[in-house]
């Protein structure tokens, strides 16, 4: 029988926390929120299937930081809406939006709840569209505006903030592989993305530390490449997607450079003197975010472009996403964090999660066994980090709710909680339970 009973074996000082993110949960339909260009890509590819209602939590949000504190964890990671704050233009406020987050941090503060909240979870407005987004330096200089902004406006109501989650996906996943917003697929778009977001961090450090002494940290994903079998082709083929998915972000922010094999590939479609943004880029942090899900089976195929690789899925157990259960890899950028580049830094494990295709049973319950055991199995990596005396200071389980999931729309459940999308109706699964059974 599946349990999370190995909860009891963390250290009291670990946090335990659950993630969301704003265009996932908030509803931009509520509240004056301005459109993204989360908005654009549904209406063009999605069919329309868009954020519009998704949890809203921006009614719901005192029930569900109750949800967060009937779990017995002790810290929430959410996001803020650029779109919600400034919906028209980089200089009109909207204080409904305002009076929202104002709100929310006081609720998460009297629930004896830690924020961790991210300035960026891809809910770009849709007018930076007209400069191509995130192409255009331009963006990451509003970028910094508004998170003085944030600093300014709640800084006193926080410690920890993250400036971007998952960079890779804010560029490689949306501007090559067309996944995400905005939806295209061109290598040089990609690259002048994997750089501008990252440089867009660097002055939202910049920007937040003229403000507050606030612990600054950001969100990256890792994924695991798993070579198809042992030929040099495949071998490679796995340097490379290592280089382009996981090295290019992790090596700008700890080293100011990027990976020498990725840019035999990339270099030519980086701006002139992209060397002086990585003086910005490699500003020192105080905390490291990790999301980790699954890993890729990584395939020798050549491309034009030279991006000589492609992913497949391989033969272990699979959650709703096809994504393989691989809690190793976990454990492997763990250690890589702290034996490659900074074995001082705090880690957090700010998402780590899986779809299940749950369902209401005859009780109005939902039995989510597989969940339980995904967590314990990246928990239990976890654990020998800590007891190998690696840095990991908490761990956040994604998500708290079902919901919006991107361009899966509302078909993909990771929620601890089941959301009833037509009621809003909120029902904690038997993962929510088994949590909080040990941690209560």
């Amino acid at each position: 029988m599946n349990n999370l009973s190995l909860v009891k074996n963390f250290p009291s000082s670990f946090i335990f926390g659950t993630a969301t993110s704003s265009y996932q949960i908030e509803g931009n339909k509520y509240g004056g929120c301005g459109k993204s260009i989360w908005d654009d890509f549904a209406r063009k590819k999605l069919n329309g299937i868009d954020g519009l209602n998704a949890c809203n939590h921006y009614e719901y949000f005192e029930e569900d930081i109750k949800l967060i504190k009937g779990l017995g964890f002790n810290a929430y990671r959410f996001s803020f809406s650029w779109p919600r704050l400034f919906p028209e233009n980089n200089n009109d406020i909207n204080m409904d939006g305002v009076d929202f987050y104002k709100r929310l941090l006081d609720k998460i503060l009297e629930s004896d709840l830690e924020p961790f909240p991210t300035l960026y979870h891809w809910d770009l407005p849709v007018r930076f569209s007209k400069i191509e987004g995130w192409e255009n330096k331009d963006t990451c200089k509003r970028f910094a505006e508004f998170s003085y902004f944030i600093s300014q406006q709640y800084g006193d109501l926080f410690k920890k903030i993250a400036t971007v989650n998952e960079p890779w996906c804010v560029s490689w996943l949306s501007h090559y592989l067309g996944e995400h917003a905005p939806g295209k697929q061109n290598l040089k778009s990609a690259v002048s993305t994997m750089h501008n977001i990252l440089l867009a961090h660097g002055l939202s450090v910049e920007a937040l530390k003229t403000n507050n002494s606030h612990e600054i940290g950001i969100v990256l994903n890792n994924q695991y490449g798993e070579p198809l079998d042992q030929k040099e082709e495949n071998l490679n083929a796995t340097k490379l997607f290592d280089s382009i998915h996981n090295r290019w972000f992790s090596d700008a922010i700890f080293k100011g450079t990027y990976p020498e094999l990725a840019l035999s590939v990339l270099g030519d479609y980086l701006p002139k003197n992209y060397d002086n943004d990585l003086i910005v880029i490699s500003h020192p942090l105080k905390w490291i975010g990790l999301n980790y899900y699954t890993r890729s089976i990584i395939k020798y195929h050549k491309s034009e472009d030279g991006i000589n690789y492609k992913t497949l899925r391989g033969s272990l157990k699979k959650t709703d996403m096809d994504w393989e259960y691989f809690p190793e890899g976990l454990s492997y950028f763990i250690k890589r964090i702290n034996k490659e580049y900074n074995d001082k830094i705090p880690i957090y494990i700010t998402e780590n999660g899986m779809a299940n295709d749950d369902k209401l049973n005859s009780k109005e319950e939902v039995d989510d066994d597989d969940r339980i055991e995904f967590f314990d199995l990246h928990l239990k990596e976890i654990l020998k980090c800590l007891r190998e005396g690696l840095t990991v200071k908490g761990y956040f389980a994604w998500s708290l709710l079902d919901n919006y999931e991107w361009a899966f729309g509302y078909t993909k459940r990771f929620g601890l909680v089941y959301v009833d999308f037509d009621n809003f109706n909120r029902i904690p699964k038997k993962s929510y339970y088994e949590f909080s059974k040990y941690l209560i």
